[in-house]
């Protein structure tokens, strides 16, 4: 046997007051010998070996607090002589000290140093290990998307975690195994920094990683969209493509689904837009001229193979019908539920969803993000207003920032953190992560509530993300840059004699995409004359709007075409005095009152649609570049 690196005698020691951890240690005669439950060190299994990959969720939540302090002990010991973490410790390893000299920080803290590694300077500022990318988050900073450090062990610990997906899924739903899964899964744009280092998204950069394209097939693996069509960087041309194989395939397809479910319910508006097109192609055994890309035509070729009238009708009699409802168990009969994140901001497709889904389940399997993979969700088939999700406890070291009920803002909370096994039941907290990458108690800024646990690992359920008040899909707008974009507009009106008001906004997603709406009650300068708008001013309001929002929402306004052109409903004088009884009347303090600056309450909208006295649209996509 080999001489295990992590010292297995030291770590019994350490925890013997674990049985279940001495005894797996001392049963373990291949390979390292804690390989099976320590952090640091990922399990190699078979992730069709459902026994397997349970027994390892099991060792997991079962061991979290000595999972914990391993992962901790581990990530200090290896970057304990970084830049960073060397002008907190002075070299020094113990949690105490950590935990006592290491700042809780705020990505503004951190920008710098992950600057000056895109920018050329050495790993060793932040990390050990070397960085091998920039995972872009859809948070932004500055207007620009975060960039979050990744290393090459990283997308293995990706690659561990979405393989524990499978055992989950294995125990709710039978006969995975005899067919495929439609997942409609994109790349975005990415750019290369002055280092040499590609910053990009993070599903972008694993679905490019060899990890994704030498996947072993298995249950999950096994999907209608070849690889080509999934990495192709026009995203119309993919989506038009891994539809058309999808469809191609339909009696094989037991699962469908996207990331998000904005993503998704987008691809069905576009199937509404393209169904035509697509039978045409079905019927004839040839795809369209306008898909230009060359191994997308290629490998769909192979799929279309042939003309087939048959299926083309089936299709075109199931798409022709007045409404749509039910349409994915029309379509693809044999699906078993529908896979898309619908927590947190995504929550507000579900309606839609489910008018589309013909009563299939909706399905959230995971919580991640750029910094990290986070949980599993235990009981995928619950509905999603009852998701909660289970931390892995060897994906990072986890602490939490107490919070109070339905406080916006923590920063006001000069409080300690709290480790993962001391979080209360039925408590929100922030979330704050260590990661084998270079993160240092960094607050991911997600707000989160105790449900319950699963063994001995904490259950949370996704409230919301801290400050965010607008969000259509990746885009996540806080009401800081929604007053500094209002305020650049505002201007445009003033020079024509009125004064805002008041404002506020909500997202709408009744149709698709969805959009910002933004409700604005104008006066005249100095008299009660009536509002006279000019349309042109209004729809450059709304321009002015777009252009002042970060990069990520314009990226998904110009390139991705996943949000509408933002919308300014003006309304009639008095309509914010309306909105604040209505308020009061549902319990908010008169004394305390300040105007909303985003609406979720459909009764209050309501009550502002009812009064609005114009409408106007943003006339023009937002400029864009990728940095």
């Amino acid at each position: 046997m080999r001489s295990c690196p992590l010292n297995c005698t030291a770590v019994k020691q350490q925890f013997r007051t674990c049985s279940r951890i001495t005894k797996d240690v001392n049963q373990m005669s291949r390979g390292y010998p804690c390989q099976s439950i320590l952090p640091g060190i990922l399990p190699d299994y078979d992730p069709n070996d459902n026994e397997a990959g349970m027994k390892i969720l099991e060792d997991l939540t079962e061991n979290v607090y000595q999972i914990q302090q391993r992962v901790l002990e581990e990530i200090i010991t290896r970057n304990a002589h970084t830049e960073y973490l060397e002008g907190f410790l002075n070299g020094q390893y113990e949690k105490e000290l950590f935990e006592r000299k290491v700042p809780v920080v705020n990505y503004e803290d951190i920008k710098p140093y992950i600057e000056r590694i895109a920018n050329g300077e050495s790993s060793n500022i932040i990390s050990a290990e070397p960085i091998t990318e920039l995972l872009t988050s859809s948070g932004t900073s500055g207007g620009q998307p975060k960039m979050m450090p990744s290393t090459a062990e990283d997308l293995h610990r990706k690659t561990f975690f979405y393989n524990l997906l499978v055992p989950v899924m294995n125990k709710y739903v039978d006969g995975l195994d005899e067919g495929k899964g439609m997942y409609l899964l994109f790349v975005k744009p990415e750019i290369e920094t002055p280092s040499g280092l590609m910053a990009r998204p993070v599903l972008t950069s694993y679905y490019k990683s060899n990890n994704f394209k030498n996947r072993p097939l298995n249950r999950f693996n096994v999907y209608t969209s070849p690889d080509e069509t999934i990495l192709c960087s026009d995203s119309k041309q993919s989506l038009y493509c891994q539809l058309l194989c999808g469809l191609v395939q339909r009696e094989e397809v037991l699962r469908v689904g996207a990331v998000f479910a904005s993503a998704f319910l987008r691809s069905i508006k576009f199937l509404e837009d393209y169904w035509k097109e697509l039978c045409s192609n079905i019927r004839k055994g040839h795809v369209s001229d306008w898909i230009t890309d060359s191994s997308c035509r290629k490998v769909v070729s192979l799929i279309l193979s042939r003309p087939n009238s048959e299926l083309a009708d089936l299709i075109e009699h199931e798409c022709s019908t007045k409404s749509w409802e039910g349409i994915i168990k029309k379509l693809w009969p044999r699906t078993k539920y529908i896979e898309v994140i619908v927590t947190g901001s995504m929550a507000q497709y579900i309606p839609t969803l489910e008018f589309y889904s013909g009563g299939l389940p909706l399905v959230s399997t995971m919580y991640a993000s750029s910094e990290c993979y986070f949980g599993i969700n235990f009981k995928p088939l619950n509905k999603p207003s009852d998701v909660s999700y289970t931390l892995v406890p060897n994906m990072a070291y986890f602490e939490f920032l107490p919070v109070k009920k339905n406080l916006a803002d923590t920063e006001k909370e000069a409080v300690e953190t709290v480790d993962l096994v001391d979080v209360k039941l039925g408590q929100y907290y922030e979330l704050v992560v260590t990661t084998f990458t270079g993160l240092y108690r960094y607050r991911v800024g997600d707000i989160l509530m105790v449900t319950g646990f699963y063994n001995n690992a904490p259950q949370f359920r996704f409230m919301h993300r801290r400050n965010v008040v607008l969000s259509i899909d990746t885009d996540k707008t806080n009401e800081e840059d929604l007053l500094k974009a209002v305020t650049k507009a505002k201007h445009l009106v003033e020079l024509l004699g009125f004064l805002l008001i008041e404002y506020t906004s909500y997202a709408d997603t009744s149709s698709i995409p969805g959009h910002y709406v933004l409700f604005w009650e104008l006066t005249n300068k100095g008299s009660n004359d009536l509002l006279v708008l000019d349309p042109k001013i209004m729809e450059e309001c709304c321009s002015t709007v777009e252009e002042s929002l970060d990069s990520v929402y314009r990226r998904c306004r110009r390139k991705d075409n996943s949000i509408g052109p933002l919308e300014i409903r003006v309304v009639k004088d008095g309509t914010f005095d309306a909105l604040m009884d209505f308020c009061v009347s549902q319990g908010s303090s008169v004394n305390q009152y300040k105007t909303p600056r985003c609406i979720k309450s459909e009764e209050a909208i309501n009550i502002l649609d009812s009064r609005v006295v114009g409408r106007f649209f943003s006339q023009n996509a937002p400029s864009w570049e990728p940095f």
